[in-house]
């Protein structure tokens, strides 16, 4: 088995991208890894609904900005150098302050995941769930939008993103 050493710099990696570019910046690769970790950058006032991640406990690192992290209803401020553990069943959500939010997160990998409905529900979607929008991808699981045109993973929770549809 050959293994890939992947190394990045932080300052580099936000050097690369353009100002106003939200999203992952940076995510670990190969199929045979054991972790995943992702570089995201949140734009200043920007987050995401709460949600629950049910399969992973999460570390995350506040590389550069600040925010609030609500856990479970208690709210953390968020600074370059906090350093936290969101455990798998807890409720969380980022907002990013008035410079923008770059965090990195890590957990073990997912594992393969399909859409499908559970045993004996409806394929039919649930009332509550918000409409498709035309132009970004909706992720499935927390209902973010990932704007990046070659997104494949949500930058909320990390469930993989459907296929972008054909053009036509």
């Amino acid at each position: 088995m050959e293994h890939k050493t992947q190394t990045a710099t932080v300052a580099g990696l936000l050097a690369a991208v353009a100002e106003g570019q939200s999203g992952a910046l940076w995510r670990l690769r190969g199929e045979d890894r054991q972790l995943d970790a992702n570089l995201v950058r949140h734009l200043p006032g920007t987050g995401g609904a709460q949600y629950t991640e049910d399969e992973v406990d999460v570390m995350l690192v506040v590389v550069s900005g600040t925010g609030i992290l609500t856990l479970d209803g208690a709210q953390s401020h968020l600074s370059a150098g906090f350093l936290g553990l969101l455990p798998r069943g807890s409720a969380r959500a980022l907002l990013a302050g008035p410079k923008g939010l770059v965090v990195l997160t890590v957990h073990r990998r997912r594992r393969g995941m399909s859409i499908a409905p559970a045993a004996g529900a409806s394929a039919a979607p649930a009332a509550s769930a918000p409409p498709e929008c035309a132009v970004h991808l909706v992720c499935v699981q927390c209902h973010r939008h990932a704007i990046e045109v070659d997104a494949r993973y949500c930058t909320g929770c990390g469930t993989r993103l459907p296929a972008r549809p054909a053009a036509g």
